[in-house]
């Protein structure tokens, strides 16, 4: 019995996927619920199972792109390949004891036809040989060396590259052709002259005092080293792409920056990190102050939670916030929704979960859709300061940078302080410099101040 292995479906838009990765090689015995391949799409990366056990047989390779629902492999009867399994080893044997028999009989037939060897006898020593005549050595003339060179005629240059070496009196045998089938270019010759070369050198006599073996190396072609390489566009990549540039075209982004002081964070993170890892089984990080003090300002600054449709305005009343998160193939943005309804261990909670399905390939569409704001977090690959660009058709994105030590001003005293910068990218279509900046400024005061945000430990 077999049993076909689809693609499956991961949403109504999706028509087609990459089958990027098979874990599994043909002919393997596999169980159920193990990981077969990996598909992605132009939205998430999925990773497909075994429904029974079985012996895998795969029909479409990695790197083809299928439709939904196409069958990509079979799982064959377990029983059935175990069955087969002696049949096949007993016909081996058999055809390996007959070739054995046959490679015999041969040689044996070889032995009868070959004639007895006779007896070895030392060979007679040969004659010396007689000395050569000396001959006089003659240097060559230049006509000589001209006429066993080729003619440039004779040599498959193009129009504008015989007419350069013509012109510069150069030797096209000395000069390494880098085109097609080993032709030489302009730019060969270009290079062979600026390696040193001079021109007139095509026609004048080396001189016979230098040894061949001395005379300098032709220089290496540098477009010979310049090598590249092409390869296709993932679904993920090519989605993000399409988002970015229909944000760049369709909105007006501006941004706005801020600097926020993390000691009051950090001291709360180091006194109750190991009672909340002990109460909740997760570490308190920073993105769950940020999320929390996102969704207050938003509260607050209504126009930062909406999103322009033709000619109207969608105020959103609930709060999703998307989470920028960085993987393998391309960066996704997994969504925590109704944050304004989680502890703060209940966002750690979830942006845990998120970090583990991306890296099992589990991550669904339904958890990239319906975002209302997004926060990304570039200070964990060590950026100081960046400008994030909008999550379309959010009006609205958050951007984290790494904590530095700063000198700041604190009460007319200069003071070394762990600084953030963040910044505020927004659809100036929507929302007005006063409700960005406020809104920055709201969350600087609530991350500066987190006593004002409840915390359950």
């Amino acid at each position: 019995m077999l049993i076909e292995i689809k693609v499956p479906s991961v949403g109504e838009s999706v028509t087609e996927a990459l089958l990027a990765q098979w874990f599994k090689n043909d002919g393997d015995l596999v169980k159920k619920d193990e990981p077969l391949f990996v598909i992605e799409t132009d939205k998430v990366t999925l990773e497909v199972v075994a429904e029974a056990d079985g012996v895998l047989t795969i029909t479409v390779t990695e790197g083809e792109t299928v439709a939904i629902g196409a069958v990509v492999g079979t799982l064959g009867s377990q029983g059935a390949e175990r069955a087969e399994a002696p049949a096949a080893a007993a016909d081996e044997n058999e055809a390996a004891a007959a070739e054995s028999e046959t490679a015999t009989a041969e040689r044996e037939t070889a032995t009868e036809a070959a004639p007895p060897a006779e007896p070895d006898q030392p060979p007679s020593p040969a004659p010396p040989p007689e000395p050569a005549a000396p001959v006089p050595a003659s240097e060559p003339s230049p006509a000589s060396r001209e006429t066993a060179r080729p003619a440039i005629a004779e040599l498959p240059l193009a129009p504008a590259v015989r007419r350069l070496v013509a012109e510069k009196n150069l030797d096209p045998t000395r000069i390494s052709g880098t085109g097609p089938g080993g032709r030489i270019t302009k730019g060969d010759v270009v290079l062979y002259l600026e390696s040193g070369a001079s021109p007139g050198s095509a026609g004048r006599p080396e001189a016979s005092a230098v040894p061949a073996a001395s005379e300098p190396e032709p220089a290496p072609s540098i477009a010979a080293a310049e090598s590249i390489s092409r390869k296709p566009m993932s679904p993920i990549r090519r989605r993000i792409a399409a988002r970015l540039l229909e944000a760049k075209h369709s909105t007006a982004m501006l941004t706005t920056f801020n600097e926020i002081d993390m000691s009051n964070v950090m001291a709360i993170r180091k006194q109750h990190k190991e009672a909340f890892k002990q109460k909740y089984g997760v570490n308190l990080g920073m993105m769950s102050f940020f999320i929390k003090a996102s969704v207050e300002a938003l509260k607050e600054i209504s126009q930062i939670n909406a999103f322009v449709d033709g000619q109207d305005i969608i105020e959103h009343h609930y709060y999703h916030i998307g989470v920028a998160v960085g993987s393998e193939r391309g960066l996704v943005v997994p969504v925590i929704r109704h944050a304004d309804q989680l502890s703060f261990a209940g966002l750690e909670q979830a942006i845990v979960d998120y970090v583990k399905k991306i890296q099992e390939n589990r991550l669904e569409l339904a958890d990239l859709e319906g975002g209302t704001f997004t926060i990304s977090n570039g200070g964990v690959y060590g950026s100081l300061l960046s400008t994030p660009i909008l999550n379309t058709p959010q009006s609205a994105i958050l951007g984290m940078h790494k904590i530095e030590k700063r000198p700041v001003v604190i009460d007319d005293e200069i003071v070394i302080r762990p600084m953030m910068y963040v910044a505020l990218s927004y659809d100036h279509r929507i929302v007005d410099g006063r409700e960005a900046v406020t809104f920055l400024k709201r969350i600087k005061e609530f991350v500066e101040n987190p006593e004002r945000m409840m915390m359950e430990i």
